[in-house]
């Protein structure tokens, strides 16, 4: 792993020889104090390399690292040479823009990270040279994913137990499957669903989102719009069933994070979103390999690992990731920040045998959670959904039942499923009514399919193959009832039997094209094609948290206090101006003062980075450095009647009245800032990459 953190010292040496000519110098003196002439930019950095290369200032760049330094050379690490902006995305919310522009310019001046460009934007990377001494650091990432021990969890999950968001599992999917069965007209005119299915869907499914959870199962191929009706795609929901339970939900989850980018109103075809529900599947099938069975997760910790894989990876999915992951039921929450994988994850072994559902006399039934996938949907085929949240509930019922009939499922299929999901406790009652149901829905009938008429002489090609497997039913003497849409394939057999005469009346009305979602009906869900090539365990990165988690190496460091103590007290026995002693002062707090000769042959050019408060030409000068070198600013002022912090660009300083303004174009792109000069407590310039021209 070590060659996808560290390049090469050539190509450090390369960066730092392409760095601005004031940026180059300015850092050679921080090092060597005055440069003697002539000199050669060459002979410079192999100087420098031998500087960093000595032992002593190698345990002293290493003793210097605290918190902040540890979390930024970490990621840095994981990411392998990130872009600012993916370390921005990272830390967001631990860090401001101004602390990590701080934090990164910091570790740039102590020779820690560099910068080059790589495919038209800026990369950071970690200095070769120092790569022993930065080695516990790159190893240990256990402050960015902050993991919860269980007497914290269980504490948490007493204190503020979290709601399930869990909305599709394969008891749901196998009630909407049944719901929308027993629907015939699902849709008004302009494709929106009618108010009534809204009503009833809301009070089955625990006020679910119907809309965009059918458009999310529309993009699997799962359902398909057919006029006025939502068809399900038995097939497909056969081929759906085949796939593990885990896998199911990746897909369940990448449908509803693909649905919510395109919202769209038009027909949905799946093979439009094939590509995107694979490439997301594959990112969550990496992302949940990643965590570790059993231990709770900071959604912190969860957000900063999809970071990083998005970086890897390539693949941008956005904060929807974590909702639809709940939805589906590969995480749970413990609590409303702490969340871990749920079961179907895990793979929790069922127990054999046991009954997973509960009939009632009223023909009600009670579906469990231990109940697999295909039972479910095979319920819902004769069932009809009551409830469908926290408990699933079926009712048994005449309609449901000829339903079932008229799919050609026979009552003695239906009794021998619910005998066995449950434990053989039927109601004789139950057994008696579907019998004579069935007995009624036999006497009367309508048929749909194709008939084929032949005259007697005629009749022997029943007995001829293929036409004989087409034939469904013999309804009278010469009449034969063939499957809908069979007339081609019964053509092609007669022909083959050597008929060249064949009756085709048209019907009167032309029938309903095939919809589109149709023609996919036979095609398998594409499984996870594994995981990504550079999959991170964030097992292997995360410590244990509590008693057994180790001090990092940043929290190893008593030599720190003590080297800036030391050069202090150097500092203070030294003859020197005001300005100076202050630049050197502030150059050892920033821990670029790795021995002692460069405090005495410094070669000092003052900064002042900040001014407060009544220092009314402090700020105006600084404003105007920000300015000229497009550096960003930290700005404290009373914004709006209460203390403001701002970050962003300074523009330009303009006249209005008695007063100058600050003009600024805050972080994030929002509107420009007009900020007199006077109101502001705090102007801080924040200082640019040295490696920036």
């Amino acid at each position: 792993m070590k060659d996808k953190i560290f390049r090469s010292v050539e190509f450090w040496k390369s960066a730092v020889m392409t760095m601005p000519d004031n940026s180059f110098f300015e850092l050679m003196r921080s090092v060597f104090g005055k440069i003697k002439t002539p000199f050669k930019k060459q002979q410079l950095i192999n100087d420098l390399e031998k500087f960093l290369l000595r032992e002593d200032i190698q345990k002293t760049i290493a003793a210097y690292i605290d918190q902040n330094d540890a979390k930024v050379i970490a990621a840095a690490a994981l990411f392998g040479e990130p872009a600012p902006g993916e370390l921005e995305s990272f830390f967001s919310g631990e860090f401001s823009y101004a602390q990590l522009q701080d934090i990164i310019v910091n570790l740039e001046e102590r020779f820690i990270l560099y910068r080059f460009a790589k495919d038209r934007s800026v990369r950071l990377a970690l200095n070769p040279l120092l790569e022993n001494a930065l080695a516990p650091f790159t190893a240990d990432t256990s402050s960015l994913f902050p993991a919860v021990c269980e007497e914290e969890g269980a504490s948490e999950k007493i204190a503020a137990p979290a709601a399930s968001k869990e909305i599709l599992n394969g008891r749901i999917l196998a009630g909407l499957l049944s719901f929308v069965s027993n629907e015939e007209l699902f849709f008004r005119a302009e494709g929106v669903i009618r108010k009534r299915i809204l009503d009833a869907g809301k009070a089955c499914f625990n006020n679910m989102d119907l809309p965009f959870v059918l458009g999310a199962l529309q993009i699997l191929g799962l359902f398909y719009v057919d006029g006025d009706k939502l068809v399900p795609d038995k097939k497909r929901f056969e081929d759906f069933g085949s796939l593990p339970a885990r896998e199911r939900g990746e897909y369940c989850a990448a449908a509803l994070i693909v649905y919510e980018e395109t919202k769209s109103t038009e027909q949905i075809l799946p093979p439009l979103f094939k590509g995107r529900i694979r490439e997301i599947s594959n990112f969550i099938h990496s992302f949940l390999d990643s965590l570790d069975a059993g231990q709770k997760y900071h959604e912190k910790s969860l957000m900063r690992l999809a970071e990083i894989l998005k970086a890897k990876t390539g693949i941008a999915i956005g904060g929807a990731l974590p909702d639809a992951l709940e939805k589906t039921g590969l995480l749970v929450s413990a609590s409303p920040d702490i969340k871990q994988l749920g079961a179907i994850v895990q793979n929790t072994p069922v127990k054999q045998n046991d009954p997973v559902i509960a009939v009632d006399s009223g023909f009600s039934v009670i579906v469990y959670p231990e109940i697999t996938f295909t039972d479910a949907v095979n319920l819902a085929a004769f069932m009809n959904i009551l409830e469908a949240g926290a408990v699933v509930r079926f009712e048994l019922t005449k309609d449901s039942a000829v339903r079932a009939f008229n799919n050609n499922i026979r009552a003695d299929e239906i009794i021998d499923l619910l005998k066995r999901l449950s434990g053989g406790r039927l109601d004789d009652s139950l057994i008696w009514h579907l019998k004579d149901w069935e007995k009624r829905h036999g006497e009367v009938s309508l048929k749909n399919g194709v008939i084929l008429s032949l005259s007697e002489d005629r009749r022997y090609l029943t007995k001829t193959m293929p036409l004989a497997g087409l034939i469904s039913e013999t309804l009278a003497p010469g009449i034969y009832l063939l499957p809908p849409n069979a007339v081609e394939e019964a053509a092609a057999a007669l022909s083959s039997a050597g008929i060249d005469i064949i009756s085709r009346r048209s019907e009167k009305s032309a029938a309903l094209t095939e919809p589109a979602a149709g023609a996919f009906a036979n095609k398998y869900f594409p499984p996870p094609e594994g995981d990504f090539q550079n999959k991170i365990k964030i097992a292997e990165i995360t410590a244990v948290s509590g008693a057994d988690k180790d001090v990092s190496p940043a929290e190893q460091s008593p030599e720190r206090s003590a080297l800036t103590q030391n050069f202090h007290a150097i500092l203070k026995k030294m003859p020197m101006g005001e300005f100076e002693r202050a630049e050197l002062s502030a150059r050892i707090d920033r821990r670029m003062v790795l021995c002692e000769t460069q405090l005495k042959e410094a070669s000092l050019r003052y900064e002042k980075l900040e001014a407060r408060n009544m220092d009314y030409a402090g700020k105006q000068n600084i404003a105007k450095q920000a300015i000229a070198q497009r550096s960003p600013v930290e700005i404290v002022w009373p914004g709006g009647g209460k203390g403001e912090r701002v970050f962003g660009i300074p523009k330009a300083l303009e006249k209005d009245g008695g007063d100058i303004v600050l003009v600024i174009v805050p972080a994030g792109g929002q509107d420009e800032l007009f900020i007199p000069l006077g109101k502001i407590s705090l102007l801080r310039r924040i200082k640019k990459s040295i490696f920036e021209v």
